[in-house]
């Protein structure tokens, strides 16, 4: 891409990062910065079924501890209701509002599926909130029954939020190569440690599917040569 459509449609400050980071070296700037885009596409396939088993599994594990299968819809006015979430304004429940009244919109039936597969990350992140998990009785670390033993909600919660906001960075262009002004990887080597911690922790039979559709080493290594 020429430099004057770099900067009118990319922007100046965004490319800078780079080229900054490889002592102006224009060329090597553009491999980076491409590198990073490779990288980032890497990791979609990992973070999109992760987030896929992990909504089933807890879908799973919710509808066994609540005996329904339309436990999403029911408990609107069920725990998601309850006076103790007034402070979390009711994350929940409005989530589950915003979709109904989307699907009412577009006058498709409101089931249990819709629902579930309208919910985003944090909407299944949230219930390993203190407020939300104890309104659950603490089922939802059921999902997760090869985990150490010296794991909890609170670590599991904050892995889960680690790997939203990761995701959040790649859904938003953000650069995911860099530590400070530094061509660094190491955030990004962490989160993926931390995918497949939790995919073995949901279980272990899992790993070889995510293993066939995995890229992300071949391009940190790439990252790492320029």
């Amino acid at each position: 891409m020429k430099i004057d459509l770099r900067h009118k449609y990319l922007s100046r400050p965004r490319y800078n990062r780079y080229l900054q980071a490889t002592q102006s070296d224009i060329p090597r700037a553009k491999r980076l910065y491409n590198a990073n885009i490779r990288l980032a596409q890497a990791f979609h396939p990992l973070l999109t079924q992760f987030e896929v088993v992990l909504r089933n599994s807890i879908q799973n594990t919710v509808t066994t501890h609540f005996k329904d299968a339309d436990w999403i819809i029911n408990q609107k006015n069920g725990f998601m209701s309850h006076p103790s979430l007034s402070n979390s304004r009711y994350f929940l429940k409005e989530s589950i509002s915003n979709t109904e009244r989307k699907l009412r919109r577009r006058k498709i039936a409101i089931t249990s599926g819709k629902l579930l597969a309208d919910q985003t990350f944090g909407f299944w992140t949230a219930l390993f909130l203190g407020h939300h998990y104890s309104l659950l009785n603490g089922c939802p670390i059921h999902v997760f029954p090869y985990k150490p033993s010296s794991e909890n909600r609170a670590s599991i919660y904050t892995k889960l939020e680690k790997i939203k906001e990761f995701r959040n960075r790649i859904n938003h262009c953000e650069p995911i190569c860099f530590n400070g002004s530094h061509i660094d990887c190491l955030d990004a080597e962490d989160i993926y440690k931390t995918l497949y911690d939790l995919i073995a922790w949901l279980d272990p039979q899992l790993t070889p599917f995510f293993s066939d559709i995995d890229n992300v080493p071949s391009k940190i290594k790439l990252i790492k040569r320029i």
